[in-house]
């Protein structure tokens, strides 16, 4: 028989979500009504709302319940007529009326109220009615002075007010207690209540979260109390399905007579119609321990010494409390298991007979239920061992389902990494420190929460693994504990090089706890690292910092493990000294932030690929946007765009040579019109990152310790293979297989047009998840590792979401056939909405000195020239060719944002020397539209154009090598449509 593993996406997550719906009705008021007298007895060793507050303030529960008395009946039913109360505890002796007498005019004011009798001996009961709820008295209890008893009739009460919704709405688990003496139920019930609770709580011991903890406590079992036989099968009807253990005295009232076999008559019952259902039957008399084993139930004599730890026994070993005990057929202990964890271990080893033992007893389900992870549990509970063949086919039907279980329960979790706890396996997202996860983390976990709550997505692919890579996040705490310790603060004012930044934070010491918990985290983790900022502002709403921070990456690999450990602390420093960069710095005065006021989170992030030779790396990297800047023939604005590379992502998001497409029309693309085009603009290098015969000490300073690597060098890897074509000189004709001799191209044709991966729907289903989840446009950052066989699916990663700014048109702007014929610059590609009367200055590249092998030096004098303007605050127009902020130089002029921070505009000047896309996939393009920063693209032989002869005519500010700074005496008129995407820039005359 076969049980394959079912997808525990949906109903973990539901399982999850729902925990936040139950214990909807809580005590927060409780009236007490007692005599003076009764009250100092009461409270002689504190007041009832200090034992209250103590006792949940001990057992770690929600907020307690606030106390108010009264001495007098009538001042008690006044008071109720003004103020809500949740729950009315009456002592017996009072001046204007008895109990009975004043729980009848409670129930006339409001009748739902609960009313419990509290009296201080069993005579204090004697003038109340034996049937006491029909005078309005909903429970009687005994006091004597055990604190634990106010916990109990609180969390009793409660119950009772959830237990209806909470087992529709969660399957939450139900004890009936039967017992109709009030001495012994004020004995019995605290004692349960803090069985349970204490079970509870060791399990959350190992909780993902703080949240996690407090819903979970939400979902512990129900206890529900019955005095009579016909309350016990009321109780027993309605909540037969969520039963999980029945507590009976073995005499009480049946049809309103004491019935000696009252007892053995429900217990009898209950185990013919649910046969594994734990029962323990209570009894004053020895005599009907023979009745109990004729059931079968377990026997407990109420007049044991040992009475407590006996009950205790019986919650550890038949409720599945405490410790999972593997026992054999004759009941002698083979191994034991405190988690989830540990009893998958365990259950790959334990003999067969132990293990049929306990499946045959339901065992499994009795002790994963006790530890509130009610869907595996059920999930149990609708098999039975004889419908497996074999025990290894039943053992692996296990295992697969505990494996699921606690790797969907940490879905859309952030949990608290302990290193005593920390499960490389099972934990996606963990995080160290009380600080805050920064921009770029905080995206990673909203997304791995919004992913199992549309659970859609996973079954419309089900050929395609979608997951988040595991994450572990330092939080800003380890940044400032850092910075603070190692005097590293003033470095955030200007004055400071990159350089000296780097040195003097590498040559800091870490924190002591911080390295502590790495190293842990090292002794499960042994795949390659990516080392990641995620600062405070970055990827937010409007100003995301994108890019302006380091990444690096470490193969994670070494045999020794202080080798490793070194590596990812060298890392972790030079991510905590990109923040006081000079980019950076020069963003945050562009945007108006203080710098000073930074911290940084570093995301340490599994890179996502495979091992090909000695270079591990994915097939596929990619940026996407919801918003297309630049849509061409058929294309949308809304429809999107995305730029992939094949390897790591630095291709892509640095601004190289990458394939853009708009995942609406994934064979629409203008770069590859023909087989020339396809030749000049494919993609000739990608990154990888070394895993084999790399050096040591790791280089750091070149493209984040990663290789820039030929296509050709890689031709006989899968990844190239599955996404190259082959290009057949003889025929000038490119044929869409990688296989076989010939030139390759990367052309990804096998993904877009043959569709061996269903890329481009799956972009657009996760940019409309991303879009309607932040309410705005969104880029996300992705990668795939393609499978080479049918027998492996193949996987999505999801990277990276931000917020992506798609400027709106907060007025109409109308570009004239006059205005066209009056600028020196117009442009059919433009960003932006609006117009300016700002800038004076043009700082242009003089196209007769441009030389593709000094572009950085071209990216240096406009910093100088930036530097100047800056100061005098003067924006600006930046007009150069290529793709600005590429770091390949040889696509465009490298800017870094400290080069440009004063810009008001800029042009990219597309020729034929440089005819490159336009730069939206990198993350230099997403700060430029961030800032509102007008941006055209002017293209030779079209309808653009630049006009050189006025602009030389304009007088030099001053010259360089290879600028020209001119000034003008009246602004520039510039006016963008964000409509039609058309700017014009005209020169106007004096005013």
């Amino acid at each position: 028989m076969d049980f394959p593993a079912s997808p525990f996406a949906s109903e973990f997550y539901a399982q999850f979500k729902v925990f936040h719906e139950l214990m909807a009705v809580k005590i927060r008021e409780v009236l007490l009504v007692s005599s003076p007298y009764d009250a100092f007895i009461l409270e002689e060793d504190g007041s009832l709302a200090s034992r209250i507050i103590n006792e949940y303030s001990g057992l770690n529960l929600s907020i307690p319940p606030r106390v108010t008395r009264r001495s007098s009946a009538l001042e008690a039913l006044k008071l109720l007529k003004r103020k809500k109360f949740d729950l009315v505890i009456t002592m017996p002796h009072l001046e204007e009326m008895d109990a009975g007498a004043l729980a009848r005019e409670i129930k006339r004011i409001t009748p739902d109220l609960p009313v419990i009798l509290l009296a201080h001996n069993p005579r204090g009961l004697l003038p109340i009615p034996q049937n006491s709820v029909c005078q309005g008295i909903d429970k009687v209890f005994v006091w004597s002075g055990n604190s634990d008893l106010l916990l109990a009739i609180v969390k009793n009460v409660e119950d009772g007010l959830n237990v209806e919704r909470d087992t529709d709405l969660a399957q939450v688990r139900v004890m009936i207690l039967v017992e109709d003496s009030p001495v012994y139920r004020s004995h019995f019930l605290p004692l349960i209540y803090k069985e349970v609770v204490k079970q509870t709580q060791a399990v959350l011991e190992a909780g993902l979260n703080e949240e996690h903890r407090l819903l979970t406590m939400r979902a512990r079992p129900k206890i529900l109390m019955a005095e009579n036989y016909e309350q016990a099968m009321c109780l027993y009807r309605r909540f037969c399905p969520y039963l999980f253990g029945i507590i009976s005295d073995a005499r009480f009232p049946r049809n309103g007579k004491m019935d000696d076999e009252a007892g053995f008559r429900f217990l009898s019952r209950a185990r013919r119609e649910i046969p594994d259902l734990p029962l323990l039957m209570l009894s004053s008399e020895s005599k009907n321990r023979s009745r109990a084993e004729v059931i079968p139930a377990v026997f407990q004599d109420k007049n044991s010494l040992n009475l407590l730890g006996e009950i205790h026994d019986f919650f550890l070993r038949y409720l599945g409390f405490g410790d999972f005990i593997f026992r054999s057929p004759s009941g002698a202990e083979i191994d034991r298991a405190d988690s989830l964890r540990t009893l998958q271990e365990k259950l790959a080893r334990v003999p067969d007979e132990t293990l049929r033992y306990h499946a045959e007893r339901n065992h499994f389900s009795n002790w994963i239920m006790s530890r509130s992870e009610i869907a595996l549990a059920s999930k149990f509970r609708e098999v039975q061992a004889h419908d497996f063949n074999t025990v290894d086919e039943m053992r692996n039907y296990i295992l697969r389902n505990v494996k699921a279980s606690r790797i969907w329960r940490q879905k859309g979790v952030v949990t608290k990494f302990k290193r005593n706890h920390y499960d490389a396996e099972t934990m996606d997202f963990a995080k160290i420190g009380e600080g805050s996860l920064g921009g770029k983390a905080r995206g990673l976990a909203f997304m791995s929460a919004l992913l199992p709550e549309n659970p859609e997505i996973y079954e419309k692919y089900p050929d395609v693994d979608i997951l988040i890579p595991q994450c572990l996040v330092i939080s800003t705490q380890g940044f400032e504990d850092f910075i603070g310790r190692n005097d590293l603060a003033r470095f955030a004012e200007d004055g400071y090089r990159d350089e000296e930044v780097t040195r003097r934070f590498l040559e800091a010491e870490m924190p002591e706890w911080l390295m502590e918990d790495l190293r842990a985290f090292l002794e499960q983790v042994r795949y390659p690292l990516s080392i990641r900022s995620s600062s405070r502002l970055e990827d937010a709403h409007f100003q995301p910092y994108a890019g302006l921070y380091s990444t690096y990456m470490i193969p994670n690999n070494h045999p020794d493990p202080k080798v490793r450990l070194r590596h990812l602390a060298t890392a972790v420093k030079r991510v905590y000294a990109s923040t006081y960069f000079e980019g950076p710095k020069a963003f945050s005065v562009s945007t108006n932030n203080p710098h000073q006021e930074e911290a940084m989170a570093v995301i340490i992030q599994q890179v996502t690929g495979s091992k090909h030779g000695r270079y591990f790396y994915p097939a596929i990297s990619g940026v996407a946007h919801s918003h297309n800047f630049y849509p061409v023939d058929r294309m949308k604005p809304e429809e999107g765009i995305a730029h992939i590379a094949l390897g790591l992502g630095k291709t892509v998001v640095e601004g190289e040579r990458a394939l853009r497409f708009s995942p609406g029309y994934p064979n629409l693309l203008p770069q590859f019109s023909t087989v020339d085009d396809i030749l000049a603009n494919s993609q000739r290098y990608f990154y990888a990152l070394c895993i084999e015969g790399c050096s040591e000490p790791l280089d750091f300073g070149r493209h984040g310790n990663l290789e820039k690597r030929e296509i050709d060098e890689a031709e006989s890897e899968a990844p190239v293979q599955m996404l190259s074509s082959t290009y057949l000189p003889e025929e000038h004709r490119i044929r869409d297989s990688g296989y076989g001799t010939g030139a390759k191209v990367l052309t990804f044709a096998r993904v877009l047009k043959h569709k061996i991966f269903p890329l481009p729907e799956l972009i657009s289903d996760l940019l409309d998840l991303g879009k309607k989840a932040l309410g705005c446009p969104v880029e996300v950052e992705f990668s795939v590792d393609l499978s080479p066989n049918d027998k492996q699916k193949h996987a999505f990663y999801f990277l990276q979401l931000r917020p992506m700014v798609a400027h709106q048109e907060q007025f109409q702007v109308t570009i004239t056939k006059e205005d066209i014929r009056d600028a020196f610059c117009y442009a059919s590609r433009a960003l932006g909405n609006g117009k300016s009367e700002e800038i004076a200055d043009i700082v242009y590249v003089k196209p007769g000195d441009f030389k593709p092998e000094a572009t950085v030096q071209m990216a240096e004098e406009i910093g100088r020239i930036n530097t100047a303007l800056t100061a005098e605050k003067r924006p600006y127009l930046l007009v150069g060719p290529g793709r600005w902020g590429s770091s390949d130089r040889w696509l465009g002029i490298p800017v870094q944002w400290r080069h440009i921070s004063g810009v008001k505009a800029m042009i990219e000047l597309r020729n034929q020397s440089l005819k490159v896309d336009p730069s939206q996939g990198s993350h230099f393009f997403q700060n430029i539209t961030s800032l509102g920063i007008y941006y055209a693209t002017v293209t030779e032989d079209s309808d653009d154009f630049f006009d050189w002869d006025q602009v030389n005519r304009f007088p030099a500010a001053q010259e360089t090598d290879y600028l020209r700074h001119v000034h003008l005496e009246s602004p520039v008129l510039l006016k963008t449509d964000g409509r039609t995407s058309q700017c014009v820039m005209i020169a106007q005359k004096n005013h």
